[in-house]
């Protein structure tokens, strides 16, 4: 098994609503302040009126926004009360991530889940991703089964972290320490 020094994919899991994609972005915010570049994509829950109508994406570094999923999307995957909208998750989903591969000192992948898997193009993303010898920090569906999200976190370079409601407000912390040590490590070697 990889050391932590060794592990590139960090991996959030845990309950619906439990605050993974709020740990995902405390790491990612942390890791701007000390001068590392990340990039990929966001997904975030929308509500109207106090009910959840969709999830909207974000790409971290261009800013960019569209819909992942929503109750008023006509056509798409259905998943629950929602349909996914592939346009959306191809070019700004898997977008940013590719764009991240190219451009960024770290990969964020939030979520690898069943919606986002209807997307061909999201999963060659993901795949050039954790392949790409770059650090990951993601999300993973906490119950999904599919061979894309079991290859992921079966690699020996991978390490899962369970979100509760007693860990979430310190959990980034621990992660950004084995982030910082391994970007750290990676431009020592660089620069060798």
């Amino acid at each position: 098994m990889a050391s932590d020094e060794t592990k590139r994919l960090l991996l959030l899991t845990g309950d619906p609503g439990v605050g993974k994609t709020t740990v995902l972005l405390r790491i990612v915010e942390a890791l701007k302040a000390r001068g590392y570049k990340a990039g990929g994509m966001v997904s975030r829950e929308v509500r109207s009126c106090g009910s959840r109508v969709g999830f909207e994406i974000l790409d971290l570094a261009g800013g960019g926004s569209g819909w992942l999923a929503h109750v008023g999307q006509k056509t798409g995957p259905q998943v629950g009360k929602y349909r996914v909208n592939l346009k959306d998750l191809d070019t700004i989903g898997a977008g940013s991530i590719i764009k991240a591969v190219e451009n960024s000192d770290v990969i964020v992948v939030d979520e690898i889940g069943p919606m986002e898997l209807f997307s061909e193009g999201f999963k060659d993303a993901v795949k050039r991703a954790v392949n790409s010898g770059k650090l990951v920090v993601g999300v993973i569906h906490w119950k999904a089964r599919h061979s894309l999200i079991d290859d992921v976190r079966a690699r020996k370079d991978a390490e899962v972290f369970m979100v509760t409601y007693e860990n979430r407000e310190n959990l980034d912390k621990a992660i950004i320490e084995r982030v910082v040590k391994f970007l750290e490590s990676s431009r020592k070697k660089k620069a060798l």
